[in-house]
């Protein structure tokens, strides 16, 4: 029997599964500044934000060879953890990661559109940079994402800065704006970022 399908932790705050690898965004994007984009090296340009394929896990964390030596610069070689990369890279299987944010199947999400247009990982995904364990920031429902729609000026700052996640609005040097409010709305005629609210925006 057919049907839509949803994910019960869609609405669930706080969500934080156990991953087969303690990934910490607090290492790589907190003290390391590693750009989500060296990961998520799709954010710009698809729907939806990839889950980085284990090549390039293996950029940094090649496995040893046989004979034990291991790649220039690699870290954590043989580590007990990094197993499940390792085991991935070997067979070709990809690592079991478990999706945190997951919208219902009936609604469209373009994580590009929304990226290009300004909006920071920070408004959907929080402070990932200081997260140890990475856990759902917001409540994906449909009245937090409309009063987004209907109130974006504040989620917007400059394109080059959304993977900043330690980017805040008074720190910014505006230039010829007096503040972001009014580059927010400068920004959007510009780029004619006029989001709806309508049900066939996010329900086609």
């Amino acid at each position: 029997m057919g049907g839509l399908v949803t994910d019960p932790q869609t609405l669930n705050v706080g969500y934080q599964p156990t991953q087969p690898v303690p990934f910490s965004h607090a290492i790589h994007a907190g003290q390391l500044k590693m750009d989500c984009r060296y990961c998520h090296n799709t954010v710009f340009d698809a729907a939806h934000a990839a889950v980085p394929p284990t090549a390039t896990c293996v950029n940094c964390h090649s496995p040893a060879a046989e004979n034990g030596q291991t790649a220039l610069g690699a870290v954590h070689t043989d580590k007990a953890s990094l197993a499940p990369i390792h085991e991935s890279w070997k067979t070709g299987r990809s690592v079991a990661w478990k999706r945190i944010h997951n919208l219902p199947e009936f609604v469209y999400f373009n994580h590009a559109a929304h990226v290009n247009s300004g909006v920071s990982c920070v408004s959907c995904h929080g402070r990932i940079d200081q997260m140890e364990v990475v856990y759902q920031h917001e409540q994906l429902s449909m009245a937090w994402c409309i009063t987004c729609h209907r109130n974006p000026n504040e989620h917007l700052r400059p394109v080059e800065f959304v993977t900043k996640l330690d980017w805040k609005a008074e720190d910014h040097d505006w230039g010829e704006f007096a503040d972001q409010a009014e580059f927010a709305k400068a920004h959007r005629e510009e780029h004619n970022i006029n989001p709806q609210v309508h049900c066939a925006v996010c329900h086609r």
